[in-house]
Parts: structure tokens; C-alpha cells; sequence
């Protein structure tokens, strides 16, 4: 991921403020005003360049408006983003890639979101061990989220394909 494409993440999802924007209702802000924050912050981009990220990111982290003018997260946030999702019934099963390390705290509590508003979930294994990798020696968690969407719980889908929801019980997880 290029140095742009990292705090354009940073922004987006976490520091708007780092470039003095502020994120409007479902996380959108208008493409000019991200530009004119970048460049101030000494991350210059160009309207190209910045369509560029969006389309080659590999996790497609971004999400442009249908018109261009605007831009978002899809998933990820850490600051407050109501990103105007409705909830949906998941698939039956649902993946979740972690570290070896990590799995007795999440036996033992389940899924939590930590520094961010969800939970992600990934639609397949492959997937989710490439999110596992990240942490150390990969593990695919298999959820269980027929069950979970049946007792109450509620599940998004973001722009990327992420799958959302505000934490997973430990009764709710496999292998």
C-alpha cells in the first residue's frame, strides 16, 4: 500500500481531524476538501491519483459516490461513523481471521471490536487468512451466523464486502 494510500486510511478512518475535515452523515466527505486537506498536510494528489487508490487498493478501503464528488471508508473506523448501512440477514457462515496467539482471550469473551466500531468478518476462509497473516501465524475462526442473526444480532455489509456487526459471543465460534 503506498504511503498516500496509508493516511489517506488514516483520514478517512480514524484522524479526519489530522487535516482538518470533519466526516459528514455516512462517513462522506467531498473530494476537493480531502484534497485541499492533503495537500496542506503534504500529501499531494490529484483527482487521477486519488481514483488510482480507490481502484487499485486490494482490500477496496475506499468507497467513491457515484458522481466522484465524494468519498468514504467503506469499514474500519475507529471514530464514530454511523455509515448509514442496513442491516441484512448474513450467509449461514460467516470467517473470521486472527493470530494463534489470540485465541483463548477470544474464547473466552468472543469477538470484540477493540479500537473499532465492528467486528469484520470475512466471506470466505481465504480471505480471512490473508486478515490473519497479519497478526502472526493465521487461524480462520469459523462464526456462526445463522444462529447469531436468528437470536437478535444484528449484521451490515459494507462498500468492500466486509461483513459487520458489533461483536460475536464466544458460543457463536468454530473452528
Amino acid at each position: 500500500m503506498s504511503k498516500e494510500s496509508k493516511f489517506l486510511s488514516r483520514v478517512l478512518r480514524h484522524e479526519p481531524d489530522l487535516i482538518g475535515l470533519t466526516l459528514g452523515p455516512g462517513g462522506w466527505v467531498q473530494v476537493d476538501e480531502l484534497l485541499r486537506g492533503m495537500k496542506r498536510a503534504g500529501h499531494r494528489l490529484s483527482p487521477d491519483a486519488l481514483r488510482q487508490i480507490v481502484t487499485d487498493n486490494d482490500k477496496q478501503r475506499f468507497t467513491l459516490s457515484d458522481d466522484g464528488r465524494r468519498i468514504r471508508a467503506a469499514q474500519g473506523h475507529s471514530i464514530a461513523v454511523d455509515l448509514d448501512l442496513t442491516p441484512i440477514e448474513p450467509p449461514a457462515t460467516l470467517f473470521h481471521g486472527t493470530a494463534r496467539d489470540n485465541l483463548d482471550a477470544i474464547f473466552a469473551s468472543g469477538l470484540n471490536p477493540g479500537r473499532r466500531q465492528h467486528v469484520h468478518l470475512s466471506p470466505d476462509e481465504e480471505t480471512a487468512v490473508k486478515v490473519g497473516s497479519r497478526h502472526g501465524r493465521p487461524v480462520v475462526l469459523r462464526v456462526n451466523t445463522a444462529a447469531m442473526h436468528v437470536n437478535g444480532l444484528l449484521f451490515w455489509r459494507a462498500d468492500n464486502g466486509v461483513w459487520l456487526t458489533a461483536a460475536v459471543p464466544p458460543e457463536y465460534l468454530g473452528f
